[in-house]
């Protein structure tokens, strides 16, 4: 099997916390380029709600500006040492920019950490990690959140 493309998808939750050490390691057993991505959820795109155009620029330029510094925050001492690791922070809906990435990006491996959520919880939000799963276009290793930490 050859890897040289590995994505961390990140939310910053405990489940993704979990996930980038398997991503970290798998970048040092395959020597590969690491990709760690953010999608700052476009709330507009997804209910359809109409926001004031500032508010709306000024919100996500916010956001944007957060999730860089928590992606240096949350992933600095795991990537140190690492010598390829791309960090990106896009606007979306998280399933459909991470498949979107994996594909542009020619990805050969997805990493991403799961809650596990059930029921309502899960009707409400969906389930990022379900939804990338069916639909990537490569492998993907999902990280859960063991039973005795929920």
């Amino acid at each position: 099997m050859i890897v040289e493309r590995i994505l961390f998808a990140t939310d910053f939750s405990e489940g993704a916390s979990l996930a980038l050490p398997f991503a970290v390691d798998l970048t040092k057993q395959y020597n590969a380029k690491l990709h760690i991505m953010h999608v700052v959820y476009d709330f507009t795109k997804a209910t359809g709600i109409h926001v004031p155009h500032i508010s709306h620029d000024e919100l996500y330029k916010e956001l944007n500006q957060w999730a860089t510094k928590e992606m240096d925050t949350c992933c600095i001492e795991h990537v140190r040492g690492l010598k390829d690791v791309e960090k990106v922070v896009v606007k979306g809906i998280p399933y459909e920019e991470i498949i979107k990435y994996a594909s542009s990006q020619k990805i050969d491996i997805i990493v991403i950490g799961t809650y596990g959520r059930s029921g309502f919880e899960r009707f409400l939000f969906g389930s990022t990690a379900e939804r990338v799963v069916r639909r990537a276009p490569c492998a993907v290793m999902t990280v859960r959140v063991p039973e005795h930490r929920k």
